[in-house]
């Protein structure tokens, strides 16, 4: 079953049209690769594709200036992670005069855990994060949340297939793609901590807490956070704090990528399951969260959460430009105005508040804060930006 990804593919295809190289990055799984394959059917001039796993490939490479030098189109490189040494090559290729190729790598990880790319490719790469299935895609909801966006995950043919994949993946994902990203942390070690972070889905990120949890420094807990950000798998949601008179939280909120790995990391096999557990909020209010942000196209540095010390708060909110629209997410079917939601209008100073509920009816709480329910979020939200 083909599931098209129509905006990944557009916006991919626009960045190749006006830079040399474009990034693909997401986990392993994703769907990089049929995507990628997809776009480069495009090509009048074809395409050539590396998959630095197969070692015919590798072989192919033995000499990579020779091998990629010559070719025209487009060239895909697929786990691009694996060889960070063609980095440097890629800037040579591209910045040669009327260069005959453009190239699509893909990742299975950020910028930074790629090492050499920001550095060597500067001003001449595009990245694109390429995360899991979307309801803009898929439309099953209750599913979707369940098994998460993975296509293999959410594509099985029960609960039952679908949870022991994710099982499986974190192990392979631990025991090979973390240690080729050239981390040596036991995958044990990093499964435990993995597994105290979903605990800990849609908290405020408290380090000296995890730290004695864990029987480490808060230092190596954070570098433990860093490499699953890296790896894409993990995300923190930054907080906002501007001059209010009020003292604000200063520390991320940290949500796992995907909830089917959330919910495989918290032995939540099925809905009977995600129902009776006591992430079941958290899990919600990060499934939704990640919906509303795609839903509006922002980008990371774009979002945020707004918290006080005195208990005002913001789940999520969005600045582009001079536009501020908050967002509150409540699983349950009558939302009700609270102080918090009036304090956040008032003290961000707001364009629009907006309470996601599980409920079936849209109404006013307030003047400036409107309940939408999330099953009609997409018709409902009017993003004018």
């Amino acid at each position: 079953m083909l599931i098209q990804r129509e905006y990944h593919y557009s916006e991919i295809c626009s960045a190749l049209d006006r830079s040399p190289i474009v990034a693909i990055l997401g986990p392993r799984q994703v769907g990089k690769t049929t995507l990628a394959r997809e776009i480069a059917t495009r090509f009048d001039a074809g395409y050539t594709h590396f998959d630095l796993e197969d070692p015919d490939d590798l072989s192919r490479l033995s000499e990579p200036k020779l091998a990629l030098g010559r070719l025209t189109g487009l060239v895909v490189i697929d786990e691009i992670q694996l060889r960070p040494d063609l980095f440097p090559l890629l800037r040579v290729l591209v910045d040669r005069p009327h260069p005959p190729a453009r190239f699509l790598i893909l990742g299975s990880a950020s910028p930074q855990l790629l090492r050499q790319s920001s550095e060597s490719l500067a001003g001449r790469i595009v990245y694109h994060e390429l995360d899991g299935f979307s309801l803009d895609e898929v439309k099953e909801s209750e599913k979707l949340w369940l098994r998460g966006g993975f296509p293999p995950s959410f594509l099985a043919p029960d609960d039952s297939a679908s949870f022991q994949w994710r099982r499986d993946f974190i192990r392979t994902f631990l025991e090979r793609d973390i240690p080729q990203l050239g981390i040596r942390i036991p995958a044990a070690t990093l499964h435990r901590f993995w597994s105290m972070v979903a605990h800990y889905h849609g908290q405020i990120w408290n380090g000296n807490e995890l730290a004695r949890a864990f029987g480490m420094s808060h230092t190596t807990v954070r570098h433990y956070l860093d490499i699953l950000i890296g790896a894409l798998v993990v995300r923190q949601l930054l907080p906002w704090h501007e001059n209010l008179g009020k003292r604000q939280v200063k520390a991320p909120k940290i949500y796992l990528a995907d909830s089917g790995l959330l919910h495989a990391l918290l032995k939540i096999q099925d809905h009977e399951d995600l129902e009776r557990h006591p992430k079941v909020g958290a899990s919600w209010e990060g499934f939704v969260l990640h919906e509303i942000r795609r839903l509006y196209r922002a980008e990371p540095e774009e979002c945020f959460f707004w918290a006080t010390h005195g208990g005002a708060e913001l789940d999520l909110l969005i600045m582009r430009g001079q536009k501020r629209f908050g967002f509150e997410i409540k699983r349950t079917t009558s939302p009700r105005l609270t102080p918090s939601m009036i304090s956040s209008l008032e003290s961000l100073k707001l364009d629009r508040l907006v309470v996601i509920h599980a409920g079936d009816h849209e109404f006013p709480l307030a003047d400036g804060i409107e309940a939408v329910p999330f099953a009609r979020m997409k018709e409902l939200l009017r993003f004018h930006g």
